[in-house]
C-alpha cells in the first residue's frame, strides 16, 4: 500500500475505535437505564414530542395553544422545528426518551467525525484526529450540559462547518462553500450564544487564513467565501427574522451588560480543567463548594453547578502544557490562529472578571442578546480537542518522542502553580479535605498520561504506532469516562420524568385531562395551572394537549408575562408571581383566560392569601397535590354585543378594569371600523367551535345582532382573520386577547396563524409605518356595485370587505331592540351614524 492508502486505512480504523468508544460511554442512554435530565427533558422532550404530534395529526406545529396563552413556536429558537429533531418526530408520534437520548448523542458523534475528517483532510496522524474526535465528544461541556440539547446541535454543527470551512479554504470548491454555508446555516439557524461564537471562530478562521496567505489566498476564497455566504444566508434569513421579531416582543429583547455579567465563568472555575470534579459536582456524596455555590457569593453569579465544569482529560491538558508550550508548538503556522481563538474563548467566558467582555458587549453583534459568557466553554472544549489532537499528530512525526528537561520542568511548573491554586482555593473556602480526593485522582491520571508520552518512543515501527494510538485512546475513553461519566447533573432514571411520557398513569395528569375534555363544538376549552408541581411539570401541556397559563420557557411574549406574572418556569408554588391585573386566581383576568383548574402540590391557601372561602373548590385530591375549580371560568369563544375603549398598558401597570361586564363589552384600545357607539349590548348569540387546532380555529356564530367574537387566546399580529371568506381586522381585546366584529346572522369566524405574511407585514409597519387616520382625514367607504343581499339573507363578501349603508346599519342596530334581536343596556346605543 503506498502511503495515502495506508493514511485512508488509519483513518478508517481511527473513525471505527471512535464509534466504539462513543457508543461504550454512550451506552448507559442508549440502553435506556438512566435518561439526559433536566432540559433535556422538562423543555426539549416536551418540545419534540408536540413537534411529533403536530405533524403526525396533519397539523402545523409552529404555534401552540398549550404554555403562557400561546407562542409562536416558528419563532422560538428552542423549539427544535428547523433541527435535525423533525427527522425524529417524523419518525414516531411519541419519541421515547431513550429515542431522544440517542438523538441528542448522535450530534456527538456526528461532531467528532467531522473534526477527524479535519485532520485527514490536512495529513495529520489518524491518532489526532481519533483523540480529538473522543475530547469533543466527551469533554467539558459536550458532557456536563448535554440536557442544553440546542446547544449541543450547535456544537455539533460548528464542528462540521469548521471541516467544510477547512476544506472550502483549503480548495476553492464551489461545492465545498455550498456545503460550509449549509452547515454554518443550521448551525444559526435556531441561534443560541454556542452557535454565535462558532459563527465568530469561523470568520477568524477566514480572516485567519487570508492573513497568513496574503493576496493571493483572498482571491482564491473570495468567490468560494460569497457562495458560503450566500447559502448560510438563504438558510436563515426567514427563521432569524421570524426569532428576532419574536424576540422584541418577549420579555428578554436584551440582555444589560451587568446581567449577562452575572452568568460569567468564575476564574477559579479554570482549574477543573486540570482537577476532575475539584468542587465536587459530580460526586452526590460530596456538597458542591465551588463558585455559584452558597459557600460562595451566590448573588454574584448565576450557573448551575456543571456550567463551571472544564474537564477534557489530562493527557489532551497535558499535550497543551508539553510539547505545546514547552516546545512552542502551539504558534506553529497552521494551527496559530486556532490558539488565539481558544484563547479568546476562555477570555471570552470568564466574563465580567476582565475588561473584554464589556468590550464584546458593546462591540460584537448579537453578545448583547445572551446572558451566559460561559456558554464559550463549549467553544473551549472543542478548540482544546483540535489543539490536543494537533500536538499528539506532531509528536508521531517527529523523529525522536523523547521527552527533554524543558519539557519535564514545564510539567513541573504546571503542577506546582496548580497544587498552589488548589491549596489557595480550597484553604479559603475551609474544603481542604474535600479537595484532596480529587487532587489525588488527578495526580494519578496525570502521572499516566506522563507515562505514556514517555513510552510512545518505543512504539515507533512495526505496530507501535496501531499500538500507541490503542493505549491513546484507551487512556483518554477511561479518563473521560470515569471524570465526565453519568452523574446527577447528565443522567438521571427515566422514572422520575414518567409525567412527560404520552401514556403516562400519572393521577393528576389523568384527572386533568378527564376535566378539560369538551363534547365536539363546544365554546369551552379550559386552561389549567400546574402550580409548582415539579421541574419537570411545567410543559406536560404540550405533550397532553391541555393549555396551561404558565410553562418553561426564557422566552415569553411581553404582554402576557408582565399580565399574567410568568418566570422562565414555575418548578415550585414559591415561583408564582402576581401581577395588578392578575393578583389572585379570584380575578377577572384569570376568568377571561377561562383557567378553571389549578393543580398545587399544597394547599392553595398557602400560595394565593387573598383567596377566600368558596373562591375556589377542591375538587379532587391526588398523589402529587390538590386538584381546585373556578367556576367563573369564561368560554374559550364569547360573543359580546357592546364594547368600550380602554388603556391597556395603564391596565396593566394599575391592576384597576373598567366597570363593564366581559360578556356584555369588550374593552378595546382603539375604535373599531365601523360599530355602535361606545357601551355595554346583551346579545342572543350560539357558538360553535368547531375546529381548534394548533394554526387553525373556526368558530360558527349565529347571533340576533352585530357585535364581536371574542377568542380568549392571546393576540399576535401574525394571526389573520377571515369572515365567511373575507378578511377581517383582528382588534387586541381586553389587554391579551383578539376580538372580531360580524354582522348579525350566521357566520364562520376563522382564526388562521400566517407567519411568513405577519412577519413580512411586521417588517413593513416597522419600516414605514401607517400614518394614523384622524378625524377630518376619514374617507367614506364607498358602497358596492353588486346585489347586498345574498339568497337566505346572507351577506355577500364584500359587505364584509366594504361595508354597505345596510350593512352599517345593522352593525349599529338601526331598528328597535325588539326587531334586532339586541337588549339596549345603554340610552345612546342606538345613536346616528359614525362620523367615518
Amino acid at each position: 500500500m503506498d502511503a495515502h492508502s495506508r493514511r485512508g486505512a488509519g483513518y478508517g480504523l481511527a473513525a471505527a475505535a471512535f464509534i466504539c468508544v462513543w457508543a461504550v460511554l454512550c451506552w448507559p442512554w442508549l440502553s435506556g437505564a438512566v435518561t439526559i435530565p433536566f432540559d433535556a427533558k422538562a423543555h426539549f422532550q416536551a418540545q419534540i414530542q408536540f413537534l411529533a404530534q403536530a405533524l403526525h395529526s396533519g397539523q402545523s406545529p409552529f404555534w401552540t395553544h398549550n404554555v403562557f396563552g400561546g407562542s409562536p413556536q416558528v419563532a422560538d429558537p428552542q423549539s427544535l422545528i428547523f433541527s435535525p429533531a423533525i427527522l425524529l418526530a417524523l419518525l414516531t408520534p411519541s419519541p421515547s426518551f431513550r429515542a431522544v437520548d440517542a438523538y441528542v448523542l448522535a450530534h456527538l458523534l456526528a461532531g467528532g467525525l467531522a473534526l477527524m475528517m479535519v485532520f485527514r483532510d490536512r495529513g495529520w496522524h489518524p491518532a489526532g484526529g481519533l483523540l480529538a474526535a473522543i475530547v469533543f465528544a466527551f469533554g467539558a461541556s459536550a458532557a456536563w450540559r448535554v440536557q442544553h440539547v440546542g446547544q449541543i446541535a450547535s456544537l455539533a454543527f460548528f464542528a462540521i462547518a469548521f471541516w467544510l470551512t477547512a476544506r472550502m479554504l483549503q480548495r476553492s470548491s464551489l461545492g465545498g462553500a455550498a456545503l460550509a454555508g449549509l452547515a454554518a446555516g443550521l448551525m444559526m439557524v435556531e441561534p443560541d450564544q454556542v452557535a454565535l461564537l462558532g459563527a465568530y471562530v469561523l470568520i477568524g478562521m477566514v480572516v485567519a487564513h487570508w492573513l497568513a496567505g496574503g493576496w493571493a489566498a483572498f482571491r482564491a476564497s473570495l468567490v468560494p467565501g460569497v457562495v458560503a455566504a450566500l447559502v448560510g444566508l438563504a438558510v436563515i434569513a426567514l427563521p432569524l427574522l421570524w426569532t428576532w421579531l419574536f424576540a422584541e416582543a418577549t420579555t428578554r429583547p436584551a440582555v444589560d451588560l451587568v446581567e449577562a455579567g452575572r452568568g460569567s465563568l468564575h476564574p477559579a472555575s479554570l482549574l477543573t480543567a486540570f482537577v476532575a470534579d475539584l468542587f465536587g459536582a459530580q460526586d452526590p456524596r460530596v456538597e458542591f463548594w465551588g463558585p455559584y455555590s452558597p459557600s460562595w457569593n451566590a448573588n454574584e453569579l448565576f450557573l448551575s453547578q456543571n456550567m463551571g465544569q472544564l474537564y477534557f482529560g489530562a493527557l489532551p491538558v497535558l499535550l497543551l502544557v508539553i510539547p505545546g508550550l514547552s516546545r512552542g508548538w502551539l504558534w506553529d503556522r497552521g494551527i496559530r490562529s486556532l490558539t488565539i481563538l481558544f484563547g479568546l474563548m476562555v477570555l471570552f467566558a470568564v466574563g465580567r472578571y476582565t475588561p473584554a467582555f464589556a468590550f464584546f458587549y458593546h462591540y460584537l453583534p448579537g453578545v448583547n442578546a445572551f446572558r451566559r459568557p460561559a456558554d464559550a466553554t463549549f467553544l473551549i472544549g472543542a478548540l482544546g480537542a483540535v489543539l490536543a489532537g494537533y500536538m499528539l499528530h506532531r509528536l508521531f512525526a517527529e523523529p525522536s518522542l523523547r521527552l527533554t528537561k524543558r519539557d519535564l520542568l514545564w510539567a513541573g511548573g504546571m503542577f506546582a502553580v496548580l497544587v498552589a491554586s488548589v491549596l489557595l482555593v480550597s484553604v479559603e473556602n475551609h474544603r481542604l479535605t474535600a479537595a484532596l480526593r480529587p487532587v489525588a485522582f488527578a495526580a494519578i491520571w496525570f502521572s499516566a498520561a506522563l507515562a505514556l508520552l514517555h513510552g510512545l518512543r518505543h512504539l515507533r515501527t512495526g505496530l507501535g504506532p496501531l499500538v500507541a494510538a490503542t493505549l491513546v485512546t484507551g487512556v483518554v475513553a477511561a479518563d473521560l469516562g470515569f471524570n465526565n461519566g453519568p452523574n446527577e447533573s447528565t443522567a438521571l432514571a427515566p422514572e422520575i420524568y414518567d409525567v412527560l411520557r404520552p401514556d403516562t398513569r400519572n393521577e393528576t395528569i389523568l384527572v386533568l385531562k378527564r376535566l378539560t375534555a369538551q363534547p365536539a363544538g363546544s365554546p369551552r376549552r379550559d386552561r389549567v395551572e400546574l402550580l409548582g408541581l415539579g421541574f419537570e411539570w411545567p410543559n406536560a401541556g404540550m405533550v397532553h394537549g391541555f393549555d396551561h397559563t404558565l410553562g418553561y420557557n426564557p422566552l415569553r411574549l411581553a404582554d402576557f408575562s408582565d399580565a399574567v406574572g410568568t418566570r422562565d418556569t414555575i418548578a415550585g408554588p414559591d415561583q408564582r408571581k402576581f401581577t395588578a391585573l392578575f393578583p389572585s386566581y379570584r380575578c377577572r383576568l384569570a376568568n377571561l383566560l377561562g383557567l378553571r383548574y389549578i393543580a398545587s402540590p399544597v394547599p392553595i391557601e398557602q400560595v394565593d392569601s387573598v383567596l377566600r372561602d368558596g373562591d375556589l373548590k377542591l375538587i379532587a385530591r391526588t398523589k402529587q397535590g390538590y386538584v381546585y375549580e373556578n367556576p367563573r371560568a369564561l368560554p374559550r369563544v364569547q360573543f359580546v354585543g357592546g364594547w368600550e375603549l380602554a388603556d391597556f398598558e395603564g391596565m396593566t401597570q394599575s391592576g384597576h378594569w373598567p366597570e363593564v361586564d366581559a360578556q356584555q363589552a369588550v374593552l378595546l384600545e382603539v375604535e373599531p371600523p365601523f360599530a355602535p357607539p361606545e357601551g355595554p349590548a346583551r346579545v342572543r348569540a350560539d357558538l360553535r367551535l368547531s375546529r381548534y387546532e394548533n394554526t387553525e380555529i373556526e368558530i360558527e356564530v349565529t347571533a340576533a345582532a352585530a357585535g364581536f367574537v371574542v377568542l380568549n387566546d392571546i393576540w399576535h399580529p401574525w394571526w389573520r382573520a377571515t369572515v365567511d371568506g373575507v378578511d377581517a381586522e383582528i382588534l387586541k381585546a381586553n389587554v391579551l386577547f383578539r376580538a372580531v366584529q360580524v354582522p348579525a346572522g350566521t357566520h364562520k369566524v376563522r382564526f388562521s396563524f400566517k407567519p411568513i405574511e405577519g412577519a413580512f407585514a411586521e417588517v413593513r409597519e416597522r419600516v414605514s409605518p401607517s400614518p394614523a387616520i384622524e378625524g377630518d382625514d376619514l374617507l367614506p367607504l364607498p358602497l358596492p356595485e353588486e346585489p347586498l343581499v345574498a339568497e337566505g339573507g346572507r351577506p355577500l363578501p364584500s359587505m364584509l370587505a366594504r361595508p354597505s349603508q345596510q350593512v352599517r346599519d345593522s352593525m349599529r342596530l338601526g331598528g328597535t331592540p325588539a326587531a334586532s334581536g339586541r337588549e339596549t343596556i345603554a340610552p345612546d346605543l342606538v345613536s346616528s351614524a359614525l362620523a367615518h
